[in-house]
Parts: structure tokens; sequence; C-alpha cells
């Protein structure tokens, strides 16, 4: 084992945390650029003469289209080779590809620079979960991983906020260049400062030293229900989840007139206080739940997800701008408790030298139906119904498509009757 694969484990606990902290920040960025759009998106959508629909592909199968294709060939060379590369030149790409959005001219000049959005990210996420695997012993990866996640909502947030003042001082193109610049600079020092740690090496039993083949992972996985449960039903939840990101700021504008600044101020504090919240109890309950019975890893979404519906209902249709704040807030928080337990069960539904290839096709199937659908399909829905109710019609496109979230319920449920047959034991 060489010095470099060890120094995870002798940097010890102050070490370990700092890398969480980079690999949190490359995640923020992740979803800077990711959702930075949606802020924007009115702007765009008049200086560009666009749709819904045009928004929607831009939003979703631009970018998830090549973000779920690359993300498994790029897990395998993760599962193979250094994940602290791939991670830095993922970031550097995406970040590049995020700058050159604020050139884009036209529909399809933007919608080319977005495909090169998702390249990049494909390699930023599974590659990082398998690290943290690697940093983090059995009993924290929860909760390691729930903080990997507050990348989430800190980068929605950040997104939303940014990118709606800058646009509104000089401009939405320059929210594009400023975002992705910044994010060029944070990738010398992922390179520079974070080690590869031994693979497995915090697990009870030492990987196998060559990693395992797509077929091999497939294979692992074709007998765990419990993992194809978990990734449809977080993706049915990602159709909403990316779904009222993307499209959220456009319905405070036309159902509530809220002016850019407005909306952003306004749906950035949603995102930031119940996003935090959210992704931390998920992966503490996660933990504290799991560690006695595997199946809480799926029970603890499944009820958020139930319980979240009346708040997203109650928030939607509401004329209180201060109560819809706070019915947004309880559902955000409900909405994201599924990341850190999900995302430790599925670390644990394989050996170690296939977390970063099982990972990615989790992502797979989360992203390609959760970005790439949901996006599009709240913005096509949005527009067959504008005949019927004009500028309301994004309203009534975000309500009837809250059944994703009971279908993804559903799913975790019977997630849940099954993780403990499929847990990985060495």
């Amino acid at each position: 084992m060489n010095s470099d694969a060890t120094t995870g484990r002798q940097g010890g606990n102050a070490y370990r945390t700092y890398v969480l902290v980079v690999l949190i920040l490359v995640y923020i960025f992740n979803f800077i650029d990711r959702q930075i759009l949606g802020i924007l998106a009115p702007s765009i959508k008049a200086e560009l003469n666009l749709t819904d629909s045009d928004l929607g592909w831009l939003g979703g199968w631009a970018f998830a289209l090549f973000y779920t294709a690359m993300g498994v060939p790029i897990a395998m060379l993760a599962d193979r080779f250094s994940r602290t590369w791939i991670i830095t030149v993922s970031l550097a790409v995406w970040s590049g590809f995020t700058a050159l959005c604020g050139a884009a001219t036209s529909f399809w000049q933007l919608f080319l620079c977005r495909l090169g959005v998702g390249v990049g990210e494909a390699g930023g996420v599974a590659p990082a979960y398998s690290l943290i695997a690697d940093y983090f012993p059995p009993k924290e990866r929860a909760r390691a991983l729930a903080a990997y996640s507050f990348g989430i909502p800190i980068g929605m947030s950040l997104g939303i906020l940014f990118g709606g003042l800058i646009a509104h001082q000089i401009g939405w193109r320059w929210a594009f260049i400023i975002c992705g610049l910044a994010g060029l600079a944070l990738a010398p020092l992922l390179k520079l400062t974070v080690k590869e740690p031994a693979r497995g090496g915090l697990d009870a039993a030492q990987a196998k030293p060559q990693a395992a083949s797509l077929k091999d992972v497939l294979s692992t996985l074709s007998g765990k229900l419990s993992f194809w449960l978990l990734a449809f039903g977080a993706s049915f939840s990602s159709v909403m989840g990316y779904g009222l990101a993307f499209w959220l700021p456009s319905f405070f504008q036309r159902s509530h007139d809220m002016s850019l600044v407005d909306r952003s101020l306004f749906f950035s504090a949603i995102v930031f206080i119940g996003g935090l919240i959210g992704v931390w109890l998920g992966g503490s309950l996660g933990d504290r739940l799991g560690a006695g019975n595997k199946a809480n890893y799926a029970r603890v979404p499944a009820t958020a997800f139930l319980i979240s519906l009346p708040f997203f209902f109650g928030a939607v249709n509401t004329g209180s701008p201060v109560l819809m704040f706070f019915l947004f807030v309880v559902p955000q928080a409900l909405a994201l408790m599924w990341l850190g337990p999900t995302l430790s069960a599925v670390q644990h539904l394989v050996p170690a030298n296939m977390r970063a290839t099982a990972s990615a096709i989790f992502l797979f199937i989360n992203n390609l139906i959760g970005i790439g659908f949901g996006t599009w399909f709240l913005g096509k829905l949005s527009d067959i119904l504008r005949a019927g109710y004009g500028d309301e019609s994004l309203r009534y496109s975000i309500l009837y498509c809250l059944s994703f979230y009971a279908l993804a319920a559903i799913l975790f449920f019977l997630a849940s009757r099954r993780l403990d047959r499929d847990w990985h034991r060495e």
C-alpha cells in the first residue's frame, strides 16, 4: 500500500474532515452550475424568444443526456484509477462550459454548452461517494454522505442568489461567466490537497485488489431488488426535486409577480434553510435507526415524502408570500431527507471495489428520469395546460406532478422489505 493510499487513514479526524469540506465545496459548484439556469430562465426566455418546452430541454435533457451517459464509464475509471484526478478534471470541464454559456446567442448554442456542463459533471459525484466511503467507517457513512449532500441545498441556494443578483446588476450572461470562472479556481486546491485513500480500508475486510467489470457489477446488482427500488424511487422524487428547483422561480414571477431580486432572495432562503435541515436530519436518522434495522434506510425517506405532500399542495395554492415561505420550507426539508440514508444504503449493497460504478448506475437512473424527464415534463405540461389555465398553467403543472412523490414513497416502502436481505456482508 503506497503512502498516498494510506494518507486518508493516517491523517486522522482533522484531515478527513478537511477532505469532506473540499468535496462539499466542489459539490456546491456542481449544483451552482447545474441549477443557475432556473433563476435565469425568465431572462433567457425573453431574450432568446423561447417556450417553456424549450427551457425544459435546456434545463433537463441538454444537461442529462451526456451527464447520465458518461457517468457509468467515468465511474468505472474511478474504480481503477485516481478518483481525485477524475474529480479535478471534471470540475474544470463543467466550470469552463458554464462560463461559455454566457456567450451563447441562440437556443442551440446554449444547448451545446449545457451538454458540456453535463459531460463535466458526470465525473463529479460517483467518485466522491466512493472517496467518502473510504474515509469514513460504516457507522458514520450516512452522516458523512449527508454532510456531503449539503452541497445540494447550499449550491442551489447560492446559484439562485448570486445568479439572480448578478443578472439584475450586469445581465444573465455575466452570471454564467462569473460562476464558471470561480469553479475553475477551485480545481487546483482539490488536486493538490486531497489524497487517495485505500479502497475498502475501513471495511471489515479488504476489498479485492482489482476493480470489478461492469458485467460483474450488474450481475451483483441484478440480484438486489432493493437497489432498483431505491434507484427508481429516488428518480421519481427527483422528477419533482429538480423540476421544482428549475421552475419555481418562474412560478414566483408568473403567479406572484415577484421581481428577479425578490424571487432570488425568497427561493434561495427556502432552499438553504429547508435543504440543510432535511439533508442532515435524513442522514442522522438513517445512521441512528438503520443501525438497528436496515429497513429504516428506506422507511425514513418514504415517510418524509408522504408527509411533504400536503405542505407542497398548500404552498403552491396560497396567495400569502409569508405563509408560502413557511409552507415551502417544511417540504423542502422533507423532500431531501432521502439523500443520506439512501446513498449510504447503496454503498453497502456492493463490495468496496464496486461502489463508484454502482453509484454511477444509481445516478444514471436518478438523473436521466429526474433531471432529464422531470425538468422537461413540467415545462411541456405547462405549455399543454396554457390553453385552459393561461399564465397559471405552471401552477397546475406543479400540482399534477406532485403525484410523483407518492410513487417514490411506495417504492421506498417496498425497498425497505428487501434491504436487510440484500445488504453486502464481508
